[in-house]
């Protein structure tokens, strides 16, 4: 049975998240209550410091909540177990990291057929080949991540993000490590993706103009999310 409605993909209810411990624990995320429909893009703006990639972890299932529930596409991933909820990431969520955390030892090719060979994808090397196209790479495929640059190596990390089709797409200042114009080409790349696909797209930057590109911008200032300040003509807080 459905705990939310059909058409959202995430639903965050009294979310609340500590770090760290005794004197030096800091409570990050303060009774956090979201709701993201499916499809949409939506990105997370604040201070350093205001919680906003911690609460990009939680709704990636990569960080658990002290209190609270998460729900995406339906499944209460909270009471998960550890497997359980990393097959559940496998199945539906893909994550771009500002510094790619691609394999060193794979080729570009390889780095991107993980999800699907991990997945049991027969044609796995194929669909990557073909994905490296789509990204602009398809004469780098034998090439390590040493050999690449960090723009190309971004690109990579998109295409292994995006090669299973996930219904959400978690990506964490994806240009933070790249110069402007190389930054903008990934920005652009991340966005045609995700209009392809339908998929939903969860972006932490800093960058407001980035962030604005977005169907709705979510302000966290100290572990709140901040509804006092100017909204985005197109957002609305849970």
């Amino acid at each position: 049975m459905l705990t939310h409605a059909p058409d959202q993909a995430l639903s965050l209810k009294s979310i609340d998240l500590s770090l760290g411990s005794g004197a030096a624990r800091v409570h990050i995320l303060k009774d956090i209550t979201l709701d993201i429909a499916k499809g949409e893009a939506v990105g997370l703006v604040g201070p350093s410091g205001s919680g906003k990639s911690t609460l990009l972890m939680c709704m990636a299932g990569l960080e658990r909540p002290d209190r609270g529930t998460i729900t995406i596409l339906g499944e209460p991933i909270t009471g998960m177990n550890e497997d359980a909820l990393a097959q559940f990431r496998g199945r539906h969520i893909g994550v771009v990291f500002q510094s790619f955390h691609l394999i060193p030892t794979m080729t570009a090719l390889e780095n991107i057929a993980v999800p699907l060979e991990l997945a049991g994808e027969a044609q796995a090397f194929e669909r990557a080949r073909l994905m490296l196209g789509r990204v602009g790479l398809k004469e780098r495929a034998d090439h390590y991540p040493a050999e690449l640059s960090g723009g190309e190596q971004q690109r990579v990390a998109l295409a292994r993000a995006i090669i299973a089709e996930p219904e959400i797409l978690v990506a964490d200042e994806p240009t933070g490590n790249l110069d402007e114009q190389t930054g903008q080409a990934i920005i652009d790349l991340l966005f045609s993706l995700q209009h392809e696909h339908g998929t939903t797209l969860l972006l932490v930057t800093h960058d407001l103009e980035l962030a604005k590109r977005c169907d709705r911008m979510i302000r966290l200032r100290s572990g709140h999310i901040d509804t006092s300040s100017d909204q985005h003509p197109h957002e609305t807080v849970a």
